[in-house]
């Protein structure tokens, strides 16, 4: 018996479209389970929407409202952050399961009403931390779970960007550690199941100095402590000419892995000898993310089905906004932060 599943997104900027396309794209390997997925959409950028909605073969609706009322069994929020609460609540009132993109306000202050929101009306959202679902993380996440590394002595997480986004968003991105590096946070807290408890950060402006004008840097460093005292660090800088760099180092008294050490990666061997990678590298993180995302999205279907747990709460998320909330004083401030509990 096939299981129809109808989507409503709002939201259809630059990840927006991505999502459309990949649910859109879901009835390819969820048919052989019985699964038919649906989507309706909408963005206040009507005739935008509309051509969007065409090409993916979807119905378009006037209103966040509308889409909501008509019944659709789960809401997928790619809006701007400062409508994500408003967004979050409509779903959880209406009953359905709710995807969001990432962070659940646009501070951790705001974030924790949300939080009591969705607790007391017992709804159920996931938030849009993809590297979870990447196969790489995951299968460094095996790996350690299942004790081959031994026990961990240093972590580095590194995410570059090849060229810096526009200086209008990082004026109200909140900073490079909370618009970057809180996808770093978030993944060393999921892999070790274990919190970060202290940060000290460092920055750096070498490239556009309107991005310094905005108060924000181009490449930073920080310094984590977690509650076991193991330390890392997590390392980001908007000007990576090589390509986008993501990676994730663990070192073990048994084994080291590297996440991202593939074909594709932004770098290359100073060994005379050595040809790796041979491959081009990534430019963006939807081309390098583009599995993780696909899988994400499938894996809210299955939460809407009752047949998963939720994956990344807001808990987590807020979670990992409160440790790039203390880089950024860190950083700030030129002293070691300990994040708020």
């Amino acid at each position: 018996m096939t299981k129809n599943v109808t989507l409503g997104l709002v939201g259809v900027g630059r990840i927006g479209v991505m999502h459309a396309k990949n649910i859109s794209a879901l009835n390819e390997s969820l048919n052989p389970d019985g699964i038919h997925v649906s989507l309706k959409l909408t963005d206040v950028a009507g005739d935008h929407a509309r051509a969007v909605a065409e090409s993916v073969g979807a119905e378009f609706l006037g209103s966040a409202e509308e889409l909501i009322g008509s019944g659709v069994d789960g809401l997928v929020i790619a809006t701007g952050t400062a409508t994500h609460p408003g967004l979050i609540r409509a779903g959880v009132n209406a009953g359905i399961p709710v995807f969001c993109e990432k962070p659940v306000a646009v501070n951790v202050a705001e974030s924790q009403p949300v939080l009591d929101y969705i607790s007391e009306k017992s709804g159920t959202v996931q938030i849009g931390h993809q590297r979870r679902f990447d196969a790489g993380y995951l299968e460094a996440k095996r790996a350690y779970e299942a004790g081959e590394l031994g026990w961990i002595h240093s972590l580095r997480a590194v995410t570059c960007d090849m060229t810096p986004p526009p200086v209008e968003f990082l004026a109200t991105s909140g900073g490079l550690f909370r618009d970057c590096s809180v996808h770093d946070f978030d993944i060393l807290r999921w892999l070790t199941g274990r919190d970060i408890v202290e940060v000290y950060a460092k920055g750096s402006n070498n490239g556009d100095p309107a991005i310094g004008e905005v108060g924000d840097v181009d490449t930073a460093l920080a310094l984590v402590t977690f509650d076991d005292g193991t330390v890392g660090t997590v390392s980001a800088s908007r000007y990576n000419g090589a390509g986008h760099d993501v990676r994730l180092e663990l070192q073990g008294s048994e084994q080291s892995v590297l996440v991202g050490m593939d074909q594709q990666m932004a770098l290359r061997s100073a060994e005379p000898t050595v040809t790796f990678p041979s491959g081009t590298a990534h430019t963006t993180f939807a081309e390098r993310f583009d599995q993780a995302y696909r899988a994400e999205m499938a894996a809210f279907v299955e939460v809407v089905l009752g047949k998963r747990k939720n994956p990344c709460t807001p808990e987590d998320a807020v979670a990992a906004s409160k440790v790039a909330d203390a880089a950024q004083l860190s950083l700030e401030t030129g002293v070691p932060v300990r994040v708020q509990a």
